[in-house]
């Protein structure tokens, strides 16, 4: 299904935006966190705390536009004993505060949770200034951190439940268009486990977020040229699932990691580092590579910079050629 407000054209019923199905989580879960404290940076409207804010207005503050304020209260709210949750656009905030995020966060190893909305190229018209491309690196670089790339709206709002639940440091990615549905009703969220999706004997797609849906789309494409593919929606970059990648290796011989993100840092870098350790096979990458994104709609951006179905099954057709030869 292609539009202005999807971001993947897929057959795929279009869900909610990942950051809407965490703010209704995050508002649904109010009651259940009653020590939650939620600070957002003047753009509560667009990373969707404000639904939090109208239900909970003792426990939501508007510090304005300054990230690194931003990160510097939820801190020193949680070195207080509170649960504090933080939200801005991901460039604003794993850019500007990362300093912050890494002194006042991630280093006391506090109980303090980072959304990065408006994730990647997807974001569409605001350009490359607004794009969060690096931020999946810039977070898994940070010791002692978890990093969540929810697939679709069901995800996002169990991985909403998941971070809360998790005492410590977390980083949510979520984005701002309608993204295909890749759950219905069966989703186990555990943070660090892989989600299989589909089983498959000769090659393994990896995905996360965004590109999930059209990995799921490309094994069906390969399904028809007599390629089997495994689908693994692989939705915490860190910790990674070791046991997931090794039985894929394994069993699969080649993988294909698809994100939509900087070739650098990111999910593929991860993938590759300990696929290198475990078992060394082929594998083919699907990302932005070296470059930064500009202006344009979503779909127009996907396909320009390579992250459809269409480059996922070349790359599963080129690493399967791999590990023949």
């Amino acid at each position: 299904m292609a539009g202005a407000s999807s971001a993947v054209a897929t057959k795929r019923e279009l869900g909610k935006a990942t950051r809407d199905a965490f703010g209704r989580a995050l508002e649904a879960l109010g009651d259940q966190f009653p020590n939650l404290v939620v600070v957002d940076a003047d753009v509560s409207n667009s990373t969707r705390t404000e639904w939090f804010g109208k239900k909970h207005p003792d426990r939501f503050f508007n510090i304005g536009i300054a990230e690194s304020n931003l990160v510097g209260v939820a801190g020193g709210l949680a070195s207080a004993g509170k649960s504090s949750l933080i939200a801005s656009f991901a460039a604003f905030v794993t850019c500007n505060a990362y300093d912050q995020i890494r002194m006042s966060v991630a280093y006391p190893h506090l109980d303090v949770k980072v959304v990065g909305s408006h994730a990647g190229i997807s974001i569409g018209e605001d350009g490359a200034s607004q794009m969060g491309i690096e931020d999946v690196s810039l977070m898994c670089s940070l010791p002692g951190l978890v990093v969540l790339v929810p697939a679709d709206d069901e995800s996002a709002a169990a991985a909403t439940q998941a971070m809360l639940d998790y005492k410590g440091p977390v980083y949510l990615r979520v984005g701002r268009p309608e993204v295909p549905k890749v759950y219905n009703g069966s989703l186990v969220f555990t943070i660090g486990k892989a989600n299989q999706l589909r089983d498959g004997s000769d090659v393994t797609l990896i995905a996360n977020g965004l590109m999930v849906a059209p990995s799921l789309d490309a094994a069906e494409t390969l399904a028809a040229e007599g390629i089997n593919a495994r689908v693994l929606d692989m939705h915490t970059a860190k910790p990674i699932d070791r046991d997931a990648l090794k039985k894929a290796a394994e069993e699969t011989g080649a993988l294909v990691v698809a994100e939509e993100h900087l070739a650098h840092g990111g999910l593929g870098s991860i993938v590759a580092m300990n696929v290198a350790e475990l078992n060394p096979v082929p594998i083919r990458y699907v990302n932005l590579g070296d470059q930064f994104g500009e202006s344009g709609t979503p779909d127009q951006l996907i396909e320009k910079f390579g992250m459809t179905a269409a480059n996922v099954v070349q790359a599963a057709r080129a690493a399967v050629a791999a590990k023949s030869r």
